[in-house]
């Protein structure tokens, strides 16, 4: 299961990437979730231009065999969707850290992605 060191986790199975100081971040679902989920077929945010508070619902993802709410890891505003998800929506299964990023937010207060998972801890809570 590959889990990146660089990123925070969300007990949901959502990861984060704090890529500017400013609070901006990307949020997609871990490895981990997309092989639960399987064949990912559509993902929804109707939350664009919104603000969304942490663990509030922000999107939906589809899968041949289940469907699942997207969990905001943190408060902030969604800021731009991953447009690429439209035609290719398994870029979540094939590239959950990098081209299958879901939403792009700026966060209310960038030092709260410390209260996050760390990869050890995001390892453990899926090992159970």
């Amino acid at each position: 299961m590959n889990i990146p060191e660089n990123l925070r986790y969300t007990k949901d199975h959502e990861w984060i990437r704090l890529v500017e100081e400013d609070g901006t971040a990307y949020i997609g679902v871990t490895d981990f979730a997309q092989s639960e989920l399987g064949d990912i077929v559509y993902v929804e945010v109707d939350t664009l231009d919104s603000h969304v508070e942490a663990e509030d619902t922000f999107g939906t993802i589809e899968a041949v065999k289940a469907a699942s709410d997207l969990f905001m890891p943190l408060s902030g505003d969604v800021i731009e969707f991953n447009d690429a998800l439209e035609d290719e929506p398994e870029l979540v299964n094939s590239d959950p850290y990098d081209k299958g990023w879901i939403v792009k937010i700026k966060l209310d207060d960038p030092s709260s992605i410390d209260t996050l998972l760390d990869a050890a801890g995001y390892q453990a809570l899926i090992e159970g």
